[in-house]
């Protein structure tokens, strides 16, 4: 069995894409996840598959949404060990007190495009791979280097989630064993 981590793309955001999170379990439930648990309501799901492609788990999880929700958003799927990776460290940990200024953008696939941040733009940003490590040393609320622009500008789609949230779906992964 294979240990998932799916990540939703902007679900929950006030009145906008409105998931119950026993909803989302019962989805992933229905294309085969095992031990599905959600954290926050986010959009954020820990579960087991018999799957060995996880790009196969997040099609399959956005075509139900679809079907049986009608809920139209990304879905990225990382696995266990992936997600450990990611959670091993963040570049800009040692410039950075507040977690919360730190965030991790899940991309889809590899990007197509370079990076490039808005000019005199205080945020700091590396791609390694299919994540895009950020730090957003005034908050990611006032910043104009968003989930959108990233998309546009590395031409995949991605969701993004706080530092906090990507340790604590790395523990729940590995908690739940690959």
């Amino acid at each position: 069995m294979l240990t998932c981590v799916a990540l939703l793309r902007a679900v929950n955001l006030g009145s906008r894409d409105s998931l119950a999170m026993a909803d989302l379990r019962a989805v992933v439930d229905a294309v085969g996840g095992r031990g599905v648990r959600t954290y926050l309501r986010s959009g954020n799901v820990v579960f087991s598959t018999a799957r060995d492609d996880p790009r196969v788990v997040a099609r399959e999880v956005r075509e139900r949404l679809v079907a049986e929700l009608g809920l139209d958003t990304p879905v990225v799927v990382r696995t266990a060990a992936e997600m450990a990776a990611v959670a091993g460290g963040h570049p800009f940990d040692g410039q950075e007190d507040d977690p919360a200024k730190l965030h991790v953008a899940f991309l889809a696939a590899e990007p197509v495009s370079e990076l490039v941040l808005p000019a005199g733009s205080p945020e700091g940003a590396v791609v390694r791979g299919r994540e895009v490590y950020l730090h957003y040393p005034d908050g990611a609320g006032r910043s104009k280097v968003t989930a959108a622009y990233l998309q546009r500008c590395l031409g995949v789609e991605l969701t993004a989630r706080n530092w906090r949230t990507v340790t604590a779906l790395a523990e729940m992964a590995r908690d739940t064993g690959e």
